[in-house]
């Protein structure tokens, strides 16, 4: 496993963490990595692990750590896989990233890439965010009169996250700040811990991460 880029990238929700990942897949050629695909994957798939998440899922259950790293093993075992990966969501804890760290021994984590964004930015830019129903494209709000509500890609019906609404929100940033901000001080006691500002715009995020990356002699 030697050599492979494994990147995680942090921020608050609304922070620009899709959009760069999008951007680094293309430009590192490694998979895109986060929970929730993960999960919805291996229960598609149907394997003996899928089956075990469903069962959790539809029981109402918090899907727990250990069966989390028992799909991410299986993940990081696939052949798009093996020159590295881009972490998003995962890890959210310190729990995780503590197992993450024993699961992946000498080929860990290369870097951590935090996206530095204001809470009132965030905020803005997730109580705007419209989301289509069926294949997840993201508009903002001020899209969505020249879209008819449509979905420009599919079709489907575009609408507002209940997650995306102020209380929601809230809920949510309070979260982060609970259980995976502490995630900053983890990596950067490790020394691979670097903030980006995310309050620029899309394409200088993307050059500022690909500085660092290259800087570090990782690309």
């Amino acid at each position: 496993m030697s050599g492979r880029l494994n990147l995680v990238v942090l921020g608050k929700q609304g922070a620009g963490k899709g959009t760069q990942c999008k951007r680094l897949v293309e430009e590192y050629a490694i998979p895109h990595v986060s929970t929730g695909d993960i999960l919805r994957a291996a229960v598609k798939a149907g394997t003996p692990l899928g089956l075990e998440v469903a069962g959790v899922m539809n029981a109402g259950a918090l899907v727990s750590d250990e069966l989390v790293i028992r799909l991410v093993d299986e993940r990081f075992k696939e052949a798009d896989a093996q020159r590295g990966a881009l972490l998003d969501g995962f890890p959210r804890t310190l729990a995780q990233a503590e197992a993450l760290e024993a699961l992946l021994g000498d080929d860990g984590i290369k870097l951590c890439i935090n996206l530095e964004v204001p809470i009132d930015l965030v905020t803005a830019r997730l109580s705007s965010r419209r989301v289509c129903q069926e294949c997840g494209a993201i508009y903002k709000d001020t899209d969505i009169e020249a879209i008819s509500g449509t979905c420009a890609n599919c079709g489907g019906d575009v609408i507002q996250r209940v997650d995306d609404q102020p209380d929601a929100i809230r809920k949510r940033l309070e979260t982060y700040e609970r259980d995976t901000a502490p995630l900053l001080s983890f990596y950067e006691s490790r020394g691979l811990l670097v903030t980006v500002d995310g309050d620029q715009s899309p394409d200088d995020v993307t050059k500022a991460i690909k500085a660092v990356v290259h800087e570090k002699g990782l690309a």
